[in-house]
């Protein structure tokens, strides 16, 4: 259930140089209730007084799936003349901030049969993926199913959480960590980093014909070059078609986006209307469902 909220800073520290990771706690003591992959807003006013908002996901990783939390976790980037960015520059402990949530549906289906999550993000969309380790852990654990993250970063420097994805890398194996470096390797690279970004990455990952294989990208931007990824890697079954393609944004002008080629079963995609043309003699791809989440 949605609700308002004051939010008190109860603790905040640099994740890079120019993203604060901030925990809040409700003022009014109660805690927060939300699935991992859903975001809050933060209600503020601009200068001249005009009320606006901005959306965070959770980054808060609860004890088990679905519990209730006392801090909230968010990531902020700090953008040179943003609204936000000045909010939280001059935000200090024990400062409040006006809020409602939880929002969104860029989750974890109860449901899902597939035998392999593809986690896709750059930047601070890596947020909602930390929030869904326990969950992703219990999945492991009752059906066996693989993920892999693919992360983009600029540098090392700019890897959010990335101490945490990898002990949860070490620590199960049906998890593989890839780190995706647009401007230069690390100082002392491990075995899954990769140089470039995570759509020239994708094709490595190679679907099985035989599995289903769900498709998660956090930033609809990413989504064009995201697809030709995915489609460079696909492999031919017509036993696993596509079924549903989504875009699950937190601006008000998300829309959906639409399944082409029904007929050879590859995926494309174009956002709002009309759909992109659909293109003949293209071969099939064993991704099943896409979900595009931003905030």
């Amino acid at each position: 259930m949605t609700q308002h909220f004051t939010l008190r800073l109860a603790q905040s520290r640099m994740l890079a140089p120019s993203v604060r990771h901030l925990a809040f706690a409700r003022t009014d003591g109660q805690p927060f209730a939300f699935t991992p992959g859903q975001f809050l807003q933060i209600h503020f006013a601009y200068a001249d007084g005009k009320p606006t908002k901005r959306s965070y996901s959770v980054a808060t990783v609860a004890a088990r799936h679905a519990a209730a939390v006392d801090l909230i976790e968010i990531a902020v980037s700090y953008v040179p003349g943003g609204a936000a960015s000045a909010l939280f520059t001059h935000l200090e402990d024990g400062g409040t901030v006006e809020a409602s949530g939880p929002y969104g549906r860029f989750v974890l289906g109860e449901q899902d049969a597939n035998r392999r999550y593809v986690l896709i993000a750059t930047g601070t969309g890596i947020t909602p993926y930390r929030a869904m380790l326990p969950q992703l852990a219990a999945q492991m654990r009752a059906r066996a199913v693989e993920a892999v993250l693919l992360y983009g970063a600029r540098s090392e420097s700019e890897l959010l959480y990335g101490a945490e994805f990898e002990a949860f890398a070490a620590a199960h194996a049906s998890f593989r960590f890839v780190p995706c470096f647009s401007r230069g390797a690390r100082a002392q690279p491990r075995a899954h980093d990769r140089l470039g970004y995570v759509q020239t990455v994708l094709p490595e990952l190679t679907p099985d014909p035989g599995r289903r294989h769900r498709l998660l990208v956090r930033q609809p931007e990413h989504g064009r070059s995201v697809f030709r990824g995915a489609e460079a890697g696909g492999s031919a079954d017509p036993a696993h078609p596509p079924r549903e393609i989504r875009l699950l944004a937190l601006s008000a002008c998300a829309r959906r986006l639409h399944v082409c080629g029904a007929a050879t079963n590859r995926v494309h995609a174009g956002i709002g209307a009309p759909p992109p043309r659909i293109r003949k003699n293209v071969p099939p791809s064993t991704y099943e469902i896409v979900q595009f989440g931003k905030a």
